[in-house]
């Protein structure tokens, strides 16, 4: 089997599952967000380097005053529980996205625990939050403006990713039913494989993970050529 460089995941469908089950919606996202510390510890195993993962977008800020808080709150815990795990593995966290409407709280932990894990390589893991495709591109742009004989590599060297060894996603799975990417790493995804499963994501375990990986497995990449 091929194991892939890069995994990224779009975990569509926490609140679905939680209303096809009678549950409040917050108890989808605490599910899903659990799920997806266990996929990336199974990834791990695997032997992929490098996963990424979309927690908030953009456009989640539009959603409810009360789930956004619950969102805020629940990072919170999370990089805080898994900080522990990052340096006992030597793991690297990257937030991938704006920083600048988070309170100062969550601002400050996600600078705390990417100042603590900057110096590990082993093994990465990136936290999308507050991340938008064409905003990373925007954002980008605003930090090159004044530059000449602008190329990929000073784009790159721009980019939520530039600290990635890889920062092409060899896969990326979307859970939930949805066959689109809804902007998710635009530059990045150029050859990336898709993948799309028709689970909601808390129900998308380490067997549907590695379905997606053995699917991968027997695709011929070309780039182009």
């Amino acid at each position: 089997m091929i194991i892939p460089k890069h995994v990224a995941l779009i975990p569509d469908g926490n609140r679905r599952w939680a209303k096809e089950k009678g549950l409040p919606t917050f108890q989808g996202h605490k599910k899903g967000l659990e799920n997806i510390i266990n996929l990336g510890r199974y990834l791990r195993k695997l032997g992929v380097k490098i996963f990424t993962a979309w927690g908030l977008s953009t456009e989640n800020w539009q959603r409810k005053k009360q789930e956004v808080d619950f969102l805020m709150n629940l990072f919170k815990n999370i990089v805080d529980e898994y900080l522990k795990e990052a340096l006992k593995d030597k793991i690297r966290l990257i937030h991938l996205g704006r920083k600048d409407r988070f309170d100062n709280i969550l601002k400050e932990k996600i600078i705390q625990v990417e100042e603590k894990t900057k110096n590990f390589n082993k093994y990465y893991f990136c936290i999308a939050l507050d991340y938008g495709g064409q905003d990373e591109i925007i954002r980008m742009i605003q930090k090159i403006n004044q530059v000449k004989n602008i190329d990929k590599k000073i784009i790159e060297k721009n980019l939520d990713t530039k600290d990635l060894p890889y920062p092409y996603p060899d896969l990326i799975i979307r859970t939930g039913g949805e066959k689109r990417l809804s902007g998710f790493m635009l530059w990045q995804s150029e050859y990336s494989e898709l993948y799309f499963s028709k689970k909601y994501f808390p129900d998308f375990n380490e067997k549907g993970l590695l379905k997606a990986i053995e699917d991968y497995s027997k695709r011929q990449r070309r780039f182009g050529k």
